[in-house]
């Protein structure tokens, strides 16, 4: 078993060091080239302003990593002069040491409704129809109808997602240091296992490998072995790990707000020829799900060649146990579930810049299940692998 098994949580810790060459942060300038890719987006869509809500976009956007809660903080860029900002009062100082670009702020007191400094910002902007961000909460968007009823109110979907979908150069990179790290982590997490060790203990390592790359830990992580590896998101266990087990492991960390998503499944001693024949299986599908890339073809293209295969070894059809529960794949990048889908029914079509997970995963009820789970770009001709997939079920790479 190649790179399984064999050492310590403790040596393996002490073989790690911070990232020796991370990948630049975004710059203004590329934040002031999304906003004026969102200005023609909202052209097209007939949007006079734009609301984007805490959260991923606003991050996107502005740079500030602000979590949304039951106060709004959000941006509003019409489409012509400065963005305006609207944030709490007794937030300022930690709203200005965190912003990445430049605008207009606009405060408000716990007392008062921002709703109401929302429409005041409409109201000037001579505004008759704003682009609403599908993440802002209802309680906003509810409470800005009631005090904007001069306003029509549109999904902000094609404009967000048309930029957000497409990454730069400077994200790629992003986007690949992250998923180097988690490659590098589940590498070390392999070498770690013994018979006895509890997926706890497995989760405690992979966090602490994280953080001594230099992320600020596991965003999450997932660590089943055994009949927990049928169950896609494992069950409310901590699984002992035995020999003969299967062992599944999906997490990822954070590269300057950039997503990884890694997952193998590997065996952990003799897991017997039905398991290692549904392996090579599932390691075909995700070759042929690759292999499909194309720009131009819809995003379910994708989806179906993986299943392809599948049906071929007589597994499914369709979300049919034994074979493919869910989608292969979906889009990354801030946010670690985001627009397009590689799923039928999705046919936004391919276009170089978009980043995917491809992850058709194998399911054998009560048993077992397999999940190789990678992520690639579309380029100008095909895909490319920001991480190469695992070679064999007893050899991480």
């Amino acid at each position: 078993m190649a790179g399984i098994g064999g050492s310590t949580a403790a040596a393996e810790l002490g073989a790690l060091h911070p990232w020796a060459t991370p990948a630049p942060a975004i710059t203004r300038d590329e934040r002031r080239a999304r906003i004026a890719r969102a200005r023609t987006l909202m052209a097209g869509a007939g949007a006079d302003i734009l609301i984007v809500g805490a959260g991923a976009s606003l991050r996107y956007f502005a740079g500030l990593a602000w979590g949304a809660t039951e106060r709004l903080v959000a941006m509003l860029l019409p489409i012509a002069g400065d963005p305006i900002f609207i944030c709490p009062a007794f937030e300022l100082g930690s709203f200005e040491a965190g912003i990445g670009i430049d605008g207009d702020v606009c405060l408000w007191e716990e007392d008062e409704r921002p709703s109401a400094l929302v429409a005041d910002a409409l109201r000037a902007a001579n505004a008759t129809t704003l682009a609403i961000d599908p993440a802002l909460a209802f309680l906003f968007v509810d409470r800005i109808r009631r005090d904007a009823p001069h306003v029509t109110l549109i999904d902000a979907s094609p404009v967000i997602d048309g930029c957000r979908m497409i990454k730069s150069p400077a994200e790629l990179a992003l986007l690949s240091q992250a998923k180097a790290m988690t490659l590098e982590v589940h590498r070390r997490t392999a070498r770690i296992l013994d018979e006895g060790i509890r997926a706890s203990e497995v989760i405690r390592f992979i966090d602490a490998a994280h953080r001594a790359l230099g992320s600020t830990g596991s965003t999450f992580c997932a660590v089943q072995f055994g009949r927990s590896t049928a169950f896609p998101h494992g069950l409310p266990q901590d699984d002992i790990l035995r020999d003969g087990d299967l062992v599944l492991v999906d997490t990822g960390c954070l590269a300057d707000g950039y997503h990884s998503d890694i997952t193998r499944t590997y065996a952990f001693g003799d897991v017997g020829d039905d398991i290692r024949a549904i392996w090579t299986i599932e390691h075909e599908a995700q070759a042929a799900a690759f292999d499909a890339v194309r720009p131009g073809e819809p995003c379910e293209a994708v989806d179906a060649a993986a299943r392809r295969v599948l049906e071929r070894a007589g597994l499914g059809p369709d979300y049919r146990l034994p074979g493919l529960p869910h989608r292969t794949g979906h889009g990354i990048g801030l946010s670690i579930h985001e627009p397009a889908y590689l799923v039928r029914g999705d046919t936004t079509p391919l276009a170089p810049g978009m980043c995917f997970s491809n992850e058709p995963m194998i399911v054998v009820p009560d048993r077992f299940g397999v999940r190789l789970e990678d992520h690639f770009h579309v380029t100008e001709t095909g895909a490319a692998w920001f991480t190469a997939p695992q070679p064999a079920i007893d050899d991480l790479g």
